[in-house]
């Protein structure tokens, strides 16, 4: 009677760590296939010096209701110096 009690308790914990690695590999691969598919960000130019960088590590502004980004704020500051020189 113990052999069979002890046998179906080691049936129960691996039937318990089988559904637990199953559950940890469906996540896995759940979220493998939804990462292959996305973009992870995108890279765009900096319209004064001409760098590419991703767009969510620039700087963003707005000029004349347009939407800038930019590589650093040096870069920034440098293209608005010359939008007011232009202007003049």
């Amino acid at each position: 009677m113990r052999l069979l009690i002890l046998i179906g308790f080691f049936y129960l914990c691996y039937r318990a760590v089988k559904s637990f690695s199953m559950q940890q590999y469906k996540q896995s691969e759940r979220m493998e296939r939804t990462s292959r598919h996305e973009i992870d960000d995108v890279m765009i130019k900096d319209p004064y010096c001409e760098v590419y960088f991703p767009q969510r590590t620039g700087i963003k502004a707005i000029i004349n209701g347009k939407e800038f980004f930019f590589c650093s704020k040096e870069c920034r500051d440098k293209f608005l110096a010359n939008k007011g020189d232009e202007a003049k």
